[in-house]
């Protein structure tokens, strides 16, 4: 990977479960490769229904009990991240649709489902916040885990 800034913004429903889980992650893994400074990792929601509020309590659970640094207020995205950030991720295919809708005319962001990357071919990063329990949770988690590895990996 050149030495150039990159810029990543993760867009969930309501950016408190998994798109503040991938921004942790991915913010997590540029710190073990020493490339923090390289980056500007962000994350955001479709919708404004918890602006400010900070992750769902589970999610931040699942990111304690995986030694992962997080602290983050939900934000909506807004039609200058389709220009400031170099990628965009969905999480599912209503999250591309949405995108593909706030997308103003002329935009460079490169707007991609993040689960593309999962080398296991599971594409779609289910939202767990209706799901009982962590399960759903640490299943993002983990697909977060291996999109965000084969995301920088594809780019050395």
């Amino acid at each position: 990977m050149s030495g150039t800034n990159k810029s990543v913004l993760f867009v969930c429903l309501g950016n408190i479960c998994r798109s503040p889980i991938a921004e942790a992650v991915l913010l997590h893994l540029l710190k073990e490769r020493g490339q923090s400074d390289k980056w500007r990792v962000d994350s955001a929601a479709i919708g404004p229904w918890h602006i400010g509020k900070p992750p769902e309590r589970r999610a931040t659970k699942t990111l304690q009990d995986n030694n992962v640094e997080y602290s983050h207020k939900a934000r909506q995205i807004t039609n200058d991240d389709f220009n400031t950030f170099d990628y965009i991720f969905g999480m599912d295919e209503e999250n591309m649709s949405d995108l593909k809708r706030l997308s103003p005319k002329g935009s460079t962001a490169c707007v991609q489902l993040l689960g593309s990357y999962d080398p296991e071919g599971d594409i779609i990063i289910e939202d767990p916040y209706y799901q009982k329990g962590d399960k759903g949770f640490i299943k993002c988690y983990q697909q977060c885990v291996r999109c965000c590895k084969a995301f920088l990996d594809s780019l050395k």
